[in-house]
């Protein structure tokens, strides 16, 4: 017996892995001595499957950390390689649960991580709560994941859908404050958050909205709903749904020669490839009319072309991506987000845990080299959506030009 003990110890001593990190190892699922494995669901198919770019970037860009060496001149984090697995639920909340079941109890996942869509992660927010797995920098602005109170082990990312369409009513009522508005947006949480953010950013021009119209996010199209907007008589179009019906929205209200001066468009659904396939999609010059908010650098515009951080994601995609678009910001959100996590990770320590996951995450204070400069990823107290700051662009033949400074939401603690 003493052989074989002995043999066992000079293995780990061969194998480089040290009593403290072999006991880790052992202690936390998802977590071995030489992996950490995470996973989450996209809509790969399905009403949003326009967003399937987004887990395969971060997936390219795992695969970037696997093979660099870091900091402390290991390869992956602490020597550990990232395992990244999504499953498709197609933009589905009973599936995603399904699914992320599957995450927690086969895959014996470390973290779910970038979980995309509001409702989705709504779905699956109970469950991994009450099994303490972290369901972190969650693809969705919806304010409902800053509760930290109820959801501990839940925390999203991106600006807050809330703000984006408050900045969005600031601007029209100083810009145009006597035009009319007419509203289309998802009826769920994502669509509703970000019509009363409009109307909050409003204030006293809240009236000038003359119409507003929903739609199911399972619907064939929205042509009824552009229709009645288009009946209203509004200047000012401002669409806060999916690609798929943001895009149709542009070529039936043009099929419909309804000619707002100006439109506004929720930053998930205009992104250049969105703008681009809603201007041959039928949108005629509509697209060029749209306004948006920005908070990452734009891999679209030339103005990025010298800037480091553009250098590294184009060399990301071109080794492990290289059929990826390269100037789709939906792949540079993939990378963006992928990022965060890294830093995460390194934070939670060399023997991470999950707790320590998400004590990394309630207390967090970085820069990412992909968020547009002086934005940054912040929480503590009671704000806890990391990323505060945006500004207003304007979208014209495929390129987006800023037309304001950074914004960054003072509602939140600092």
């Amino acid at each position: 017996m003493r052989k074989v003990v002995l043999l066992a110890a000079a293995l780990v001593a061969a194998l480089g892995i040290g009593a403290s990190s072999a006991t880790s190892a052992a202690s936390e699922t998802g977590v071995t001595a030489r992996t950490v494995t995470i996973g989450g669901t996209f809509p790969l198919t399905g009403p949003a499957s326009l967003y399937a770019p987004i887990p395969a970037a971060m997936k390219a860009y795992f695969s970037y950390i696997n093979s660099r060496k870091g900091p402390d001149g290991k390869r992956g984090v602490y020597g550990r390689q990232i395992v990244f697995k999504y499953y498709d639920d197609g933009y589905n909340p009973a599936n995603s649960v399904q699914l992320t079941r599957k995450l927690v109890e086969e895959d014996k996942v470390f973290a779910v991580v970038g979980a995309l869509g509001t409702a989705v992660n709504e779905s699956i927010r109970p469950y991994l709560n009450a099994r303490k797995v972290p369901q972190i920098l969650n693809s969705t602005g919806a304010s409902v994941f800053a509760d930290a109170t109820k959801y501990p082990w839940t925390g999203g990312w991106q600006p807050a859908y809330d703000y984006e369409a408050r900045i969005f009513g600031q601007a029209i009522a100083h810009n145009s404050p006597n035009a009319k508005i007419a509203v289309l947006f998802q009826n769920d949480d994502f669509g509703e958050e970000l019509v009363n953010g409009l109307k909050t950013g409003l204030g006293a021009k809240a009236s000038n909205i003359v119409a507003t119209e929903s739609h199911e996010a399972t619907a064939a199209d929205v042509r009824a709903q552009v229709a009645k907007l288009r009946a209203s008589g509004a200047s000012i179009f401002v669409i806060f749904t999916t690609p798929k019906f943001a895009i149709q929205s542009y070529a039936i209200a043009n099929a419909l020669r309804w000619s707002p001066a100006v439109i506004y468009t929720t930053s998930v659904s205009a992104t250049d490839t969105f703008l681009t396939l809603a201007k041959s999609s039928g949108g005629g010059d509509l697209p060029n009319r749209t306004y948006t908010t920005q908070y990452l650098k734009d891999p679209a515009n030339p103005a990025w072309d010298n800037d480091s951080a553009m250098k590294l994601y184009k060399q990301v995609m071109a080794k492990y991506a290289p059929n990826a678009r390269v100037t789709d910001g939906l792949n540079f959100y993939g990378v963006a987000t992928a990022e965060a996590f890294v830093q995460l990770l390194y934070k939670a320590g060399k023997n991470p845990t999950r707790a320590a996951l998400m004590k990394a995450f309630r207390n967090w204070s970085d820069a990412n080299q992909f968020l547009l400069p002086g934005n940054r990823q912040k929480t503590g107290g009671s704000d806890q959506l990391p990323i505060q700051c945006e500004r207003i662009i304007k979208f014209t033949d495929g390129t987006f030009q800023p037309v304001s400074k950074l914004k960054c939401d003072t509602k939140k603690a600092t």
